[in-house]
């Protein structure tokens, strides 16, 4: 397998809206296996010119980096382009032509991009963080009269990354409930969840995948067994289906894709 290609994520402010966007493109590349580097508040040259030296020290090894950059201001941006990598500025060539539009120049100020509603929504976002973790795994019960979705399935199902997403990305307060053999003796939801139907969503996974995850987490457990894995796929499958929770296949999808489908079904609800 190649060497991942690394992708330094500079800006002059936090570096989220670098990243997303890096993120959003590099999404149609899934096969190239990819890290980054995150140099957050390079606010001017003597700050971009490290970030040069730590490319070059790359590149010396025999890498080209990629270096995705919302910062605004020429003087850093052009330090960043003496260095031996592809620079995408992602936000230049989009002024420029609001410039042009506007007749007028863009206030090229630091953190520009990140006015007050910015803020809240990022303390939202914290916020839906927070209340995640507290509900993780079915912890903090009586808080699912607070969530606006919670997701259901098996241990190793995707319960808990996608819960974090729906947080940090969409400030969406998201619990999740693993279940439990004790679950699947039941004829109907689990007590915690029954007051809470129309919140539910559940996700499924292929056995064999399943198996092959939990293998990784516990070998020759009875938890990882194929045997166990089918059994508790097929359970969890049919209670969605005797309660009518709306159901999403984890399998191949990634979280983006499982958040995706969750919030097109809170937005027609």
């Amino acid at each position: 397998m190649p060497e991942p290609r690394t992708i330094v994520i500079v800006s002059d402010h936090t570096g989220l809206t670098a990243e997303n966007i890096a993120r959003a493109l590099l999404a149609h590349f899934p096969g190239q296996p990819l890290r980054y580097l995150r140099r957050p508040f390079t606010a001017d040259v003597t700050a971009a010119r490290a970030v040069t030296r730590e490319i070059t020290a790359l590149a010396q090894r025999g890498e080209r980096p990629l270096v995705f950059t919302t910062v605004t201001r020429p003087d850093v941006i052009q330090e960043l382009q003496t260095s031996p990598a592809q620079v995408f500025d992602v936000l230049s060539p989009g002024l420029t032509l609001l410039e042009q539009e506007f007749a007028q120049p863009a206030a090229r100020i630091i953190g520009g991009h990140h006015d007050m509603r910015d803020t809240q929504e990022y303390l939202g976002r914290m916020d839906a963080l927070d209340f995640a973790l507290a509900t993780d795994d079915g912890l903090g019960d009586r808080q699912y009269s607070l969530a606006d979705v919670i997701l259901v399935g098996v241990s190793r199902a995707g319960k808990t990354p996608t819960s974090l997403f729906l947080a940090l990305q969409h400030g969406v307060r998201a619990s999740n409930y693993p279940l439990a053999e004790d679950d699947f003796e039941r004829d109907s939801l689990p007590i915690p969840l029954e007051p809470h139907r129309a919140k539910l969503h559940g996700l499924t996974i292929d056995p064999r995948r399943l198996h092959a995850i939990r293998t990784q987490r516990k070998p020759g457990s009875r938890y990882a067994s194929p045997e166990q894995c089918e059994f508790e796929v097929r359970r969890a499958e049919r209670l969605f289906q005797r309660a009518g929770i709306p159901v999403r296949d984890t399998t191949s999808a990634s979280v983006e894709e499982i958040a995706a489908g969750i919030l097109n079904t809170l937005r027609k609800g």
